[in-house]
């Protein structure tokens, strides 16, 4: 079909319509002189009755045009949505179906303008942005699967999934929308592996498709996404290792929750990072070397990993807010170089050993329990606990040989210390969390073999 806009008809029908109106006016003045009464006076009488009827014909005519021409803009307002994209919509529409107690699919009436949809966004004729499901906290959700005519909606720059019961595979015809910037189907049940083939989108900058039942590796393609800036795949089963990112924008990485193995090369994250969780994964080796570079840390989470060596000092130099490297096989002496700002240091159950800094005095959840530590708790702990700064101080389970504390001291309400299973008698009694053991003291063998 030749679809003209309205503002093409609109320039055109007026010139036309002159055009038939100059062509009667030659005619009708020919009639008239022929019909003068100095050739005929018989019709001197009705000629001005002629006249009107002409004009009234004019002006049926004009009316007529008028309105074909407001009829034709209308039908054509509504046929403006590229077809393709108008059939690639219609597709993704039967394989969806709202979740009970959803409403979404509502205005969805192919009868009238997609562009209207509920979610659906265009520029010109072609769509830009789809967005699937009511994203109002605990809406139900849509049920079904994505089908591949999505890859149809050439333009589309963001694809969005609210959280549902979305079932089976990401499509691989994602990788045709060469201008996403944006995708993200969190909090489903997408089974399968992630398509190797999404690393063509060269343009995208978040990919989001956490809390999924997705499998295989992550593909090395996606760390070549050149201007990638979030990539989150938490709360799957992905396997294998994680892929060098060379993207200098990336500033969140969120593998956490998977089943992700191997080491991290000392460059195979930017220093761009500003957010870093792959906790609950079985990632193993140092990364003393790797985080020397990632300066711009304000989350670190390495945490129930199989990370080994060293903790460099110069991570509690960095702007972060909580860091949790619990739960690995981090050994060695921990000495930060200035007081640390951070506002929680998790370094639990691990090999650490030495003795316990003051600079960590200024932490205000501080965990080190289960570790090696040993000899004196600075006094600065003391003073900073009584006076309600610190809120918790796990000390618990290493090889601590005293602290400085009244007995009579009272601890406030607001503040947890915990100083069972060392290597003396904790001069205070203070409830401590139930996998701390009922043990007060460490054997004496293990005090003595320790020193040894």
């Amino acid at each position: 079909m030749l679809i003209v806009s309205p503002l093409k008809l609109s320039r055109h029908f007026p010139r036309e319509i002159g055009r038939l109106h100059s062509r009667k006016k030659h005619s009708s003045l020919l009639k008239s002189s022929l019909s003068s009464p100095l050739y005929n006076p018989l019709l001197h009488s009705t000629s001005r009755y002629k006249k009107m009827a002409e004009h009234k014909l004019k002006a049926a005519v004009s009316f007529i045009f008028l309105v074909f021409s407001l009829l034709q803009c209308k039908l054509f307002v509504h046929a403006i949505l590229d077809p393709i994209d108008f059939l690639a919509l219609q597709s993704i529409r039967k394989a969806l179906d709202d979740l009970p107690g959803s409403n979404f699919f509502a205005s969805w009436d192919f009868t009238s303008d997609p562009c209207n949809f509920a979610g659906v966004y265009c520029e010109d004729d072609k769509v830009i942005s789809l967005n699937l499901g009511d994203p109002r906290a605990g809406s139900p959700g849509l049920t079904g699967r994505l089908d591949p005519a999505i890859g149809k909606l050439s333009d589309l720059a963001e694809f969005s999934v609210v959280p549902g019961r979305i079932i089976g595979s990401l499509p691989q015809s994602l990788s045709q929308l060469k201008d996403l910037r944006f995708l993200a189907v969190s909090r489903n049940f997408l089974s399968g592996g992630i398509p190797a083939a999404l690393g063509q989108l060269r343009n995208l900058r978040t990919l989001d498709l956490s809390y999924n039942q997705l499998t295989g590796e992550i593909p090395r393609s996606i760390g070549t996404i050149p201007e990638l800036s979030n990539v989150i795949l938490c709360h799957n089963r992905l396997s294998g290792s994680v892929p060098p990112f060379v993207s200098q924008s990336l500033t969140r990485l969120d593998l956490k929750h998977n089943a992700l193995s191997g080491s991290l090369a000392p460059s195979s994250l930017p220093p761009s990072l500003q957010d870093l969780s792959l906790s609950w994964n079985r990632l193993s080796g140092p990364v003393d070397r790797l985080l020397n570079r990632l300066d711009q840390l304000n989350y670190l989470d390495l945490s129930m990993n199989l990370f080994s060596g060293g903790i460099p000092d110069r991570v509690f130099t960095y702007p972060i807010t909580n860091l949790q490297l619990q739960r690995n096989l981090f050994t060695g002496p921990v000495q930060p170089p200035n007081q640390v700002t951070i506002g929680t240091v998790d370094l639990s159950y691990n090999r650490l050993s030495g003795q316990i800094s003051p600079l960590f005095s200024t932490v205000q959840n501080l965990y080190l329990n289960n570790n090696r530590f040993a000899g004196q708790v600075p006094g600065s702990f003391v003073d900073r606990l009584l006076a309600a700064s610190i809120q918790i101080l796990y000390l618990q389970h290493n090889y601590l040989t005293g602290i400085e504390i009244n007995p009579a001291a009272e601890i406030p309400l607001s503040s947890s210390l915990c100083l069972q299973y060392n290597c003396m008698v904790p001069p205070v009694q203070t409830p401590c969390p139930l996998k701390a053991g009922k043990q007060k003291t460490r054997p004496t063998e293990q005090c003595n073999e320790w020193k040894g």
